[in-house]
């Protein structure tokens, strides 16, 4: 079955296209399709999924899975959040982004974050009752960054019960343990749950 990817983020693409393979599956990016994103007017990672999911639908005539994920700071009231992407700026670079987080972390002793990831999966534009899934992923910000398997703010999440960062991760491992491999699992279930 093909599903659009509300995204044209290849990091995210490479995850859930893994995850989703074995369900039979197609993944395609959105970006791949010639469909432009959409602009993420929610203000809660649940409505901005919603958001891009029936975009997707809507363009591309299919299902679609659209994530919504992002670095929630204890310290920070919980930002980035739902601006984990922009942080720095609309067109920020993942290094801008880390940039910015760990000089508003200057100074404070709390480092504890959680990554949060929530997927929507549409069966349709008009589907009334979508599948949503929402999981967390606990760890603490640290300064100096490690590892190189991995995107956004990956270098910089530790993860004291493994000694290590998620960049420091095989993506295998990653794909099992992360907010976004959770969340894929959970949505895994649903779906096969809808199959039967």
């Amino acid at each position: 079955m093909k599903i659009t990817l509300a995204s044209g983020n290849r990091g995210k693409l490479a995850e859930l296209r893994s995850l989703l393979a074995p369900l039979g599956y197609t993944l395609t990016a959105q970006a791949d399709m010639g469909i432009n994103d959409v602009p993420e007017t929610g203000l809660t990672f649940i409505e901005n999924a919603l958001i891009k999911a029936r975009h997707a639908a809507t363009q591309s005539g299919q299902a679609a899975i659209a994530d919504d994920s992002g670095l929630c700071v204890d310290a920070l009231g919980g930002a980035p959040g739902i601006y984990s992407a922009r942080y720095a700026g609309l067109q920020a670079s993942d290094a801008e982004n880390n940039t910015k987080l760990i000089h508003e972390l200057s100074g404070l002793q709390n480092r504890s974050a959680r990554f949060v990831c929530v997927l929507v999966y549409l069966r349709s534009a008009q589907d009334p009752v979508p599948l949503i899934v929402s999981c967390e992923w606990r760890g603490k910000i640290i300064d100096t960054p490690a590892g190189d398997n991995g995107f956004g703010y990956d270098p910089h999440f530790y993860l004291d019960a493994l000694k290590c960062t998620s960049a420091q991760l095989s993506s295998g491992k990653k794909n099992t343990i992360s907010h976004r491999g959770q969340a894929c699992a959970q949505l895994c279930l649903q779906l096969s749950a809808l199959n039967t």
